[in-house]
């Protein structure tokens, strides 16, 4: 699927507490852990859940609604801390509670 920070995805089966269709935000890339020419996701949703999909998973669970938001591509990964507070302080509000 080949994700990038700032897609919007959304889900097609349920996953971490979320039914499908319930919408995603990718907030950081990462080199595969089967294939290291190929990026693995972290994707934050709706109920502030968060986790990673390996390309494999991405395919299974993950429908992309949109390519780079310009208002999140540029989110830089800290820590998980970090996004749990900017979750808290609405900071993916625009896209995750629309």
């Amino acid at each position: 699927m080949n994700l990038s920070v700032g897609d919007i995805v959304e889900l097609k089966v349920s996953c971490l507490g979320n039914l499908p269709k319930v919408k995603g935000v990718v907030f950081s890339t990462y080199e595969d852990f089967d294939d290291p020419h190929k990026f693995g996701a972290q994707i934050i949703f709706e109920n502030g859940g968060y986790d990673g999909f390996s390309v494999y998973d991405q395919e299974f669970f993950l429908k992309r609604l949109e390519k780079a938001n310009p208002e999140f591509c540029n989110y830089i990964f800290e820590n998980v801390n970090k996004v749990s507070n900017d979750f808290e302080n609405g900071y993916w509000d625009k896209i995750l509670k629309n």
